[in-house]
Parts: structure tokens; sequence; C-alpha cells
């Protein structure tokens, strides 16, 4: 009997900005979170004797690396603004040195998670040849709150 996938997740945390142009509360003010993302990929554990793999889906290294170079890195510490939101676009362009990242959508915790769920699903899904997939993407926008991305 083949066996059962195995899930393993790993959480990274970021600091960022944005504001939601649109809202009719406080979230239409400029402010910043503690993100927290957690990724759970699953597939088949390795049977490499004697391999540094055997015995896992993945190292938690080859996640973090990942997921640090294609949305931590270049969202921690930025600004995360709509591109229809544009009066704060061209301000923040005039800020010498700004990290801003202009965002195809609002940038709301769902879009966020489903920004980064397809911005790191392909990659994984290349990295390592089909043998595991990106399955969710949970993206907590505080302790209390947070939005989940799962592979169809």
């Amino acid at each position: 009997m083949k066996p059962a996938p195995i899930s393993i997740t790993r959480r990274l945390e970021f600091d960022a900005g944005h504001r939601i142009p649109n809202h009719d509360g406080q979230c239409k003010h400029l402010h910043g979170h503690r993100y927290a993302i957690e990724l759970t990929l699953s597939g088949e554990i390795a049977n490499h004797p004697g391999q540094a793999d055997d015995g896992m889906v993945l190292d938690f290294a080859d996640i973090k690396r990942l997921s640090n170079q294609y949305v931590v890195e270049p969202w921690d510490h930025a600004f995360l603004v709509a591109k229809e939101d544009q009066g704060l676009v061209d301000f923040l362009n005039s800020l010498p040195n700004h990290k801003t990242v202009v965002m195809e959508h609002v940038p709301t915790v769902e879009n966020l998670a489903q920004a980064a769920f397809n911005i790191l699903s392909p990659l994984f899904d290349k990295a390592f040849a089909g043998r595991l997939q990106l399955t969710a993407i949970r993206l907590y926008e505080t302790p209390n709150c947070w939005a989940d991305v799962h592979r169809p």
C-alpha cells in the first residue's frame, strides 16, 4: 500500500504597513501589522537512507529559503499598497529609498494570502519536481484574525 501524504507547516513572520482605502472604519488609515504566514506542504516522506532528507517531506529550511526570497523579504518592512490607491502610490514613490510594494488588489489579509499562494505554489512545484505541493497558506494579520487559502 502506498503511504498517505504527510503535511508539514512552517511559520514565518514579517512586519508591513498597509491601508484599505475604501474601508469605513479604522483600516482606511495608514497602519501596520506583525504578520505571520504559515505554509503547509504535502507529500510523501523521502526514503533516502544515508541522505540529509531521509524521513522528511521537505527540510523546513527549504520552505524558509523559498518563502523568504519571494514573499517575506520583499514584503517585510514594506508598505503594501493597492495600485488603485494612486494618491498613496504617488506619495510613497516620492519618498527616497522607500520600500513600497504595489499590489494588484487592495492589501486585505485575504488578498495578501492569495497573492502569497499565487507566488509560492508554482515555485514549490517546480523546485521539487512535483514531489510535493503547497496545499495551504494561513496569513495572520493579527493574532486573532487570519485568512486561509487552500489548493483547490
